[in-house]
């Protein structure tokens, strides 16, 4: 399991939580699979027990997973993670566009740009996409 880069400037536990959820959304753990433990992920990771609890207390606040006492910890079974994910995303990308148009980028000539680099990833638009291009704008 590699969950730490050394190279990343974020803190380790921050590392933790964003690769566990990463895993959950992909659904690589899904609803009450069992977390390793705290003392079994620290050893693996190297790291001190406390980072991984830290992790773990973050997780669990965020709603991520739960905690049965003498069992450990396990996945939530939350329904609506993905759907929250997908807003959280759309929201952010919505204000970078109202960002874009403020300081007079037009939306097409961004979208055509985004739609290049996301081909240069292998990652293909799809046609909502090129129908908001074609459309040259965008609207509240």
């Amino acid at each position: 399991m590699n969950l730490i880069d050394y190279q990343d400037s974020r803190p380790i536990y921050e590392q933790i939580v964003e690769n566990f959820k990463t895993q959950m959304y992909k659904g690589i753990l899904q609803a009450d699979d069992q977390m390793p433990s705290v003392r079994s992920l620290a050893m693996e990771l190297s790291t001190n027990p406390n980072t991984v609890q830290k992790a773990y207390a973050e997780l669990e606040r965020q709603g991520f997973i739960y905690t049965v006492k003498g069992r450990g910890n396990f996945v939530k079974g939350n329904t609506s993670m993905m759907d929250n994910k997908k807003n959280e995303l759309i929201n952010a990308i919505t204000e970078l566009f109202k960002e874009a148009q403020d300081i007079g980028i037009p939306i097409d000539e961004l979208v055509d740009e985004i739609k290049k680099r996301l081909s240069s990833m292998g990652i293909v638009a799809c046609a909502a996409s090129d129908k908001l291009g074609k459309e040259g704008g965008y609207h509240d």
